[in-house]
């Protein structure tokens, strides 16, 4: 007996394929707006102890070592890959969405079945995420004269000459990377379905009718919510991937956890918090923003 799968409709790719093109632009808008913090966040990340006394040492610093450009440093990468991996989120969130919305026969569905969505779409991003973030702060932490790395390409290549699933390969740092992303998407997509559905709610509006700054201001909440959550497991999986590849200092994420603990305690987890939280709202805000439009636009 032979057993034939139905295609899905044509207008169900046409949906899927919008979804990822407004999740790409959404991304782009997030790294243009949100890489220099992020540089900043991964050296008072990564960095030795002493190497910085702050945020605004950081900045000096770049700025007379490496100037402005330096804030951009390792751009090209999540420029192409977090627009993959923006895309990958949103069109994974709207898929899960439209499951619910099939389940529920058009009823709202709840801020736990929201963060289901958002966790979905965080596990299957991670898996990209993971090797793009790998090669991004590789790079974002060059300094001097001496570089390790020619560009993404040279990276690319000699960190998955280690083995793809080595303890120096490129996937290093999978494991906090899928957790965070689950938690923290599901926790992300969640605020901001939960914002938006208070906006019907008290105002009686359609998703369409609603005005910039508030999707500006639904994300940047949202954003403020995702890191909030799990900014730690972000610095566990930053030591991990800025650890030596010829000589790793750490075994996996306990013996991480374990040095942070006893060098610097609970503050030591939360180390370029201020960039992060600072970046928060205007990357996010942004991301939404153009998501949103770009939908509107070619729907």
């Amino acid at each position: 007996m032979t057993i034939e799968l139905e295609e899905p409709p044509l207008e169900s790719n046409a949906q899927v394929v919008k979804d990822l093109f407004a999740g790409t632009v959404g991304g782009i808008a997030q790294v243009l707006v949100g890489q220099p913090f992020d540089t900043v966040k991964v050296r008072l990340q990564s960095s030795a102890e002493g190497t910085y006394s702050g945020v605004g040492d950081v900045i000096k610093q770049l700025i007379a070592n490496e100037g402005v450009a330096g804030f951009y440093k390792g751009t090209l990468t999540p420029l192409i890959g977090v627009g993959a991996c923006v895309s990958v989120q949103f069109s994974v969130n709207e898929f899960m969405k439209r499951y619910y919305d099939k389940q529920l026969n058009g009823k709202t569905p709840s801020t736990l079945q929201f963060f289901n969505c958002g966790a979905v779409a965080g596990f299957a991003n991670g898996f990209l995420a993971s090797p793009i973030e790998h090669i991004r702060i590789r790079l974002q932490t060059q300094t001097g004269s001496i570089k390790e790395f020619n560009g993404p390409i040279d990276c690319f290549k000699k960190l998955s000459s280690n083995g793809i699933f080595s303890s120096s390969g490129i996937f290093k740092g999978l494991t906090p990377t899928l957790f965070r992303e689950s938690v923290g998407l599901g926790i992300y997509f969640a605020t901001y379905e939960a914002l938006i559905a208070r906006e019907f709610k008290q105002f009686q509006v359609k998703r369409t009718d609603i005005p910039a700054w508030k999707l500006c201001l639904f994300g940047g909440l949202s954003g403020y919510t995702l890191w909030i959550g799990i900014y730690p497991v972000d610095v566990i999986k930053s030591k991990l991937q800025t650890d030596s590849l010829s000589s790793p200092k750490y075994k996996g994420v306990s013996s991480v956890v374990k040095d942070i603990w006893v060098k610097n305690g609970i503050k030591g987890f939360y180390k370029g918090f201020v960039p992060t939280i600072a970046r928060a709202a205007p990357a996010n805000g942004a991301t939404f923003a153009m998501f949103e439009f770009t939908m509107r636009s070619i729907s």
